[in-house]
């Protein structure tokens, strides 16, 4: 399919590789289900975000959900006091980067590191999505200690009662 301004796709061909109409483009886009750019008048969408929406997104497991639950309320933490928060993942970094040098976990360690370099906003991103990259990362996260154990006791329970 030929494409305008490199890979940034029309609505019209957008429907076309969703099996939709032109206005669900529209829709999805007005939602902020489907990023796009505004070209003159005119949305165009990038095709890579266009095949990330057609790939289903595997489903957790319970354990990566628990993770989920407990690094979303160690978001709540971050966005209170982000200095602490931060210093304290930092600090856990450094002594498990010398614990695990040479294995895989070094390499989803550094992984933190940078996403932690780029500041609060890729970090809250990492903590509450679903990606896979992120699901990843929280199995080998550094923000031990950042829950006071009550709370993440609690949270622990809430989660044993959703189902």
């Amino acid at each position: 399919m030929a494409t305008t301004s490199g890979d940034l796709l029309t609505t019209g061909q957008v429907a076309k590789l969703l099996g939709s109409s032109r206005q669900q483009v529209v829709n999805l886009c007005e939602r902020g289900e489907l990023p796009f750019v505004k070209v003159g008048m005119h949305r165009r969408i990038k095709r890579d975000d266009v095949e990330a929406l057609l790939r289903p997104k595997p489903e957790l497991t319970r354990d990566q959900l628990k993770s989920l639950w407990l690094h979303q309320a160690v978001a709540g933490s971050l966005v209170t006091d982000p200095d602490e928060v931060l210093g304290k993942a930092r600090d856990n970094l450094d002594r498990l980067l010398r614990q695990h040098r040479g294995t895989m976990a070094e390499v989803w360690l550094k992984r933190w590191q940078n996403k932690i370099n780029e500041g609060v906003g890729a970090v809250l991103k990492t903590l509450t999505s679903q990606d896979p990259e992120a699901v990843e990362l929280r199995q080998n996260s550094p923000f031990a200690g950042v829950l006071p154990q009550p709370q993440r006791m609690k949270i622990l329970e809430s989660f044993k009662r959703s189902g």
